[in-house]
């Protein structure tokens, strides 16, 4: 058995489709072919049940597929460990969304390197769907997103409640509405501002950063929904003014880890400072 059949199985598993996953791992799908061919003929067993919508884990599958996540993140972190200074016991990889990674991540950092000074850490910031297959490939610890997917082999539990409200910049006499971003916060915002704001026209522009429609109307002017904690000062120092009868939004942030921990005393450790940092922001 090799890390890249392993690679390979959980990718396709993942992807639903042999040739989206060579797509994926960048080979061919003759290759994906000849990997799962070969992983099957070593453990005499048919591993995915094929269709023409493409492949999923049958009964065998399923059940290999846990373990197969414990060998690649076991394979993983062996790499990682054994290129660590004698002073480290140990890694811990973490990544989190763009615009939780000053709330959360920034803040958690020290708070580890304090409770926890062997243990080398590799932080970083990306999007949704590349934090979940870097989590189900084994290669982080733990991810901190918003709206996360089930997926098979990983466990989220909520970490925070995120208060979004509707500003703008003008004063009174202007109508929000002329100038209004939308900000894409996910789907879970999508469905209740579609619901709030039936008659809403189609905004003129869209960011899929928070921090990127912010910075557009403090220079361009407009309105947009902002998490509160963001916008607050701005409200205090008069840069923005919030829409008075504009219903508050609430988004969840989630931490999601793998079910089988590779070390737990570190990954409960690493749990309980995300929530600290948490508990210091809202107290």
């Amino acid at each position: 058995m090799q890390v890249d059949q392993i690679r390979t199985f959980l990718e396709v598993a993942r992807a639903g489709s042999f040739q989206r996953a060579a797509e994926i791992l960048n080979v061919t799908q003759s290759t994906v072919s000849a990997r799962i061919k070969a992983l099957e003929d070593e453990m005499n067993q048919v591993l995915f049940r094929r269709t023409r919508q493409g492949a999923e884990p049958n009964h065998a599958g399923q059940r290999f597929h846990r373990y197969a996540l414990v060998i690649g993140r076991a394979w993983e972190n062996a790499r990682a460990e054994a290129r660590l200074p004698q002073r480290f016991r140990t890694t811990f990889a973490i990544s989190a969304q763009v615009s939780l990674w000053e709330r959360l991540v920034l803040a958690w950092l020290p708070w580890m390197r304090e409770q926890a000074p062997d243990v080398a850490i590799r932080a970083e910031a990306n999007q949704s769907d590349a934090i979940m297959r870097r989590l189900f490939d084994g290669l982080l610890d733990i991810g901190v997103l918003y709206e996360p997917r089930q997926v098979a082999g990983l466990a989220f539990e909520p970490l925070l409640q995120e208060r979004l409200i509707l500003v703008a910049t003008g004063d009174r006499r202007q109508d929000w509405r002329d100038g209004y971003v939308y900000v894409d916060w996910g789907v879970g915002f999508a469905t209740d501002h579609a619901a709030v704001w039936p008659d809403l026209a189609t905004p003129a522009l869209t960011f899929s950063l928070g921090d990127m429609g912010l910075r557009y109307i403090l220079d361009q002017g407009g309105a947009g929904y902002f998490p509160l904690r963001v916008v607050r000062p701005l409200l205090q120092q008069g840069q923005l003014r919030r829409i008075r009868g504009a219903p508050a939004m609430q988004r969840s942030a989630y931490v999601v880890y793998p079910a089988v921990w590779a070390d737990e005393e570190v990954q409960r450790l690493a749990l309980r400072g995300l929530k600290e940092v948490v508990r210091r922001e809202e107290s």
